[in-house]
């Protein structure tokens, strides 16, 4: 995905899941289209799917894909649609 919208959300009382749902409702209200994959930081997944695993991590929220990447910010979200590039 090399194009994207970089979303931030530091509310320490709404769940992972809660904040992508926010950040994938204002990219369809502002481009249009349904999003399906969103980057964050790996301390930013639940504890079981980021340690010791060989791949990079990824989970479902929000209807979206959600991997996690080193180069993001913690509560940071780089949000749009998979098929465009890697990061």
């Amino acid at each position: 995905m090399n194009v994207g919208m970089l979303w931030f959300d530091n509310d320490p009382k709404a769940g992972l899941a809660i904040k992508i749902e926010k950040a994938a409702d204002y990219y369809r209200t502002k481009y249009g289209r349904k999003p399906t994959l969103c980057y964050v930081h790996p301390s930013m997944l639940p504890a079981s799917t980021s340690a010791g695993a060989e791949q990079p991590p990824s989970l479902k929220a929000g209807g979206l894909e959600v991997r996690s990447t080193r180069s993001m910010l913690p509560n940071h979200f780089w949000i749009g649609v998979n098929g465009t590039g890697g990061i």
